[in-house]
């Protein structure tokens, strides 16, 4: 009986992973028909194709201080960007260092000379009291693809 419950156990795992493949990020992948590769999206594409790379510019300080709130408070900090390249921008990916702030992902392409904004919402309930520092992971078609934004608050009673 043992026998054949691990035959059926193997004969399921085996089934399962053999052509749903999946990306880091949880999504569906993709089979580039050229290469034989695979991509999770093409966004994704778009941050490592460098012929597609724009320049990203940031119109206001990409480190902010947001000053004291209150315990339990909401707060939302905005990051204002310009497409300063000559192709269009395109976001792959908007996270946060914790799940205390969320972060808003522009999901449109942005046109060369086009601005937009990211925004998160850091929600500090059952926060320790003091400085906390956050940050935002902004991955794009630009070079460096990575960019971190940062904000601080202090925490008060």
């Amino acid at each position: 009986m043992k026998k054949i419950l691990f035959v059926c156990l193997a004969a399921g795992l085996f089934a399962c992973g053999t052509s749903d493949q999946k990306a880091a990020d949880g999504s569906a992948l993709t089979g580039d028909t050229k290469t034989g590769g695979l991509t999770a999206s093409p966004k994704a594409d778009a941050v490592i194709d460098t012929a597609n790379f724009t320049k990203i510019q940031w119109l206001d300080s990409i480190s902010s201080n947001l000053g004291n709130i209150k315990e339990g408070q909401v707060v939302e900090v905005s990051y204002r960007f310009r497409n300063a390249g000559s192709k269009p921008l395109i976001f792959a990916s908007v996270s946060a260092s914790c799940g205390c702030t969320v972060p808003e992902k522009p999901e449109k392409p942005y046109a060369p000379g086009e601005e937009g904004v990211i925004k998160a919402k850091f929600d500090s309930k059952g926060r320790a009291h003091g400085e906390a520092q956050k940050m935002v992971y902004v991955q794009a078609n630009t070079d460096p693809s990575m960019t971190t934004l940062n904000f601080k608050v202090n925490i008060t009673d």
